[in-house]
């Protein structure tokens, strides 16, 4: 990966809608060699996918927890059961497994309040494994969806 990579990397993180004619302007590049750098970035997996960015709290998504998860067993089948069962949770934004303790970080969405305890009671606490949870909520995001640093 060179510069001119990185350049387009960096136009794509600002805005993943742009034309490859808008790219390779941007870039500096003409359009053959801007759509084969590309589509080489692509499949090689640098470029996952494209989406767009939504706005929780324009979408009624005003309730935001961490949850800290500490599991009973580390033993691979209580991991994979407990992975398994998070990832079919469409509230869990993200899901991270931590070295030491906490095992994991669960960042929580919901509606509000009563919305998020039902979440909690009915589905996150009987999550396979987990010996203790810890919830915080969110005050505010001071830094979110940033783009990665590629300089």
């Amino acid at each position: 990966m060179d510069d001119l990579d990185r350049k387009i990397l960096a136009e794509l993180q600002r805005d993943g809608r742009l034309t490859v004619t808008e790219l390779a302007d941007r870039v500096r590049l003409s359009i053959s060699p801007c759509h084969r750098r590309l589509r080489a970035l692509e499949d090689s997996g640098v470029i996952s996918g494209y989406r767009a960015h939504l706005d929780a709290h324009a979408l009624g998504l005003t309730f935001e927890s961490l949850i800290f998860v500490t599991m009973r067993a580390a033993d691979h089948e209580t991991v994979d059961a407990f992975e398994t069962q998070v990832a079919e949770i469409r509230e869990v934004l993200q899901a991270q497994r931590l070295f030491g303790d906490p095992d994991y970080l669960l960042r929580v969405v919901a509606a509000d309040l009563p919305a998020f305890q039902r979440l909690y009671d009915e589905r996150i606490t009987r999550l396979p494994g987990v010996q203790r949870l810890s919830t915080t909520l969110v005050m505010k995001s001071v830094v979110e969806d940033r783009p990665l640093p590629l300089g």
